[in-house]
């Protein structure tokens, strides 16, 4: 029996990155962004769908037939006003989730962020929970909040399992002091989304999206539960990584507003 998954956002760099790794044998992935996707290669069972997420028509008609989304669509971090990402991140989200509800989709994976929780403290030795209460640095931390309280409407009114990943630093390398505790490496990317396609009827969950790195204080109580096991460790770079803060660092809490793209990348209504 065929698995067919809906991945929002594909053609930014955790949505690339995510279209190879996350192929397997009985597996259709239908990949959906407004930006320009690299064809198909042989053997790939997949779809590309050039279309916003926004447009409620055809989101609504890629979902027909789909088991799961993966919804990493949306503007990144810089240069957008609050409209925009209330037009894109919050209505665009909340259509994907109507979307999800009204073709039958069982499970959604909201790609949340650490920005939605980046004005907490920073607090030598503490934890940070999985199910921190929102205090968003930015206007797109904003718009994760908000994804994710629509996240747990569409779970406890509409009966859907939810996901939502609150994302550290995806990158290739950690490559700032910050990312030596909240880096997620390609590897350990791919172990997370697969553990939410496969744990087994997860409820509504927030779960943090990092590496097992030594110097990691988020916790991944939530993220085991649902199967992952992250085996990368920012600090095996760590003599590569400048000692000094970066601007954007100096506040004192967890993050704060900064300018640096998301690595997602793909501002899926633009």
């Amino acid at each position: 029996m065929t698995e067919t998954v809906l991945i929002t956002g594909s053609a930014g760099a955790i949505g690339r990155h995510l279209r190879r790794t996350l192929r397997r044998d009985g597996r259709h992935l239908v990949l959906v962004d407004i930006a320009e996707q690299a064809g198909l290669e042989a053997g790939e069972d997949a779809e590309i769908v050039t279309a916003s997420f926004t447009d409620a028509g055809a989101i609504g008609e890629a979902c027909d037939g789909v088991d799961a989304v993966i919804h990493l669509g949306g503007l990144s971090t810089a240069g957008y006003d609050f409209a925009d990402y209330l037009e894109v991140n919050i209505e665009g989200t909340r259509q994907v989730f109507e979307a999800a509800r009204q073709r039958g989709v069982g499970r959604v994976v909201f790609a949340s962020s650490h920005h939605a929780v980046g004005f907490h403290p920073n607090t030598p030795g503490s934890v940070v929970p999985d199910y921190l209460f929102a205090r968003p640095d930015s206007f797109y931390g904003v718009s994760k909040v908000a994804g994710e309280a629509l996240a747990s409407l569409y779970h406890d009114r509409y009966g859907l399992d939810v996901i939502c990943v609150r994302i550290g630093s995806y990158r290739e390398v950690p490559t700032d002091q910050r990312t030596l505790w909240n880096w997620l490496s390609p590897g350990d990317c791919t172990r997370l989304f697969e553990a939410t396609l496969r744990a087994t009827a997860p409820g509504f969950r927030v779960v943090w999206g990092v590496s097992a790195n030594t110097r990691r204080i988020a916790s991944l109580d939530e993220a085991r539960l649902i199967g992952y096991e992250p085996v990368d460790d920012a600090e095996d770079y760590v003599d590569a990584v400048s000692p000094e803060p970066e601007p954007w660092d100096r506040i004192g809490g967890l993050y704060s507003e900064s300018t640096i793209d998301d690595p997602r990348g793909s501002s899926t209504a633009t």
